[in-house]
């Protein structure tokens, strides 16, 4: 099986300081969408694992971040894709959790759904932590330079190993070709 694990926001939506707290604010990256399709039919499973401490903050609810999560899902649809799951973590930064990146939890979650070892499975993101919890798991980190992508491309902790693509667009070329 092949799998690939994307964040959410900064890599398949724009992202916003101030969270993403309804789907009116949910606003795909062009080309992320048809991205995530073109994996699919070169037998990717797209899975994404994203953060989500304004639960943990009360920003919104579960139904809201449902209601998000449903019209990314139709954005994808919409242009023959699928994403198979979406793994998420509700704390914030003050949690003492295993899920919130860059604790490889909701990493590990995956791979104990799918029964795959993520070496080489890659995972993209736009921020550091996306890439240390790539890491911890021994997974193929990827950035994109969409989102916080060219703050932390500037970064001197990333992995030395990331691959860095401009978009989820070029990944996707990237993988497929």
């Amino acid at each position: 099986m092949k799998l690939i694990i994307l964040d959410r926001d900064g890599v398949i939506n724009h992202d916003s300081d101030q969270y993403i707290k309804s789907p009116e604010e949910w606003k795909p990256i062009a080309g992320s969408p048809e991205a995530i399709a073109r994996l699919n039919q070169w037998g990717y499973r797209v899975v994404v694992a994203t953060n989500q401490s304004g639960i943990g903050r009360g920003l919104f609810e579960m139904d809201t971040l449902n209601a998000i999560h449903e019209k990314m899902l139709r954005a994808v649809s919409h242009v023959g894709g699928k994403v198979d799951a979406i793994f998420f973590c509700p704390h914030t930064n003050g949690d003492d959790c295993d899920c919130r990146k860059p604790k490889p939890g909701m990493l590990e979650e995956i791979a104990t759904r799918y029964n795959i070892d993520l070496s080489e499975v890659p995972v993209v993101g736009d921020s550091l932590r996306d890439l240390q919890a790539a890491v911890a798991v021994g997974a193929q980190p990827i950035l994109v330079l969409t989102g916080k992508g060219p703050k932390t491309h500037a970064d001197p902790a990333l992995p030395v190993h990331a691959l860095i693509f401009e978009d989820l667009a070029a990944v996707a070329a990237h993988l497929t070709k």
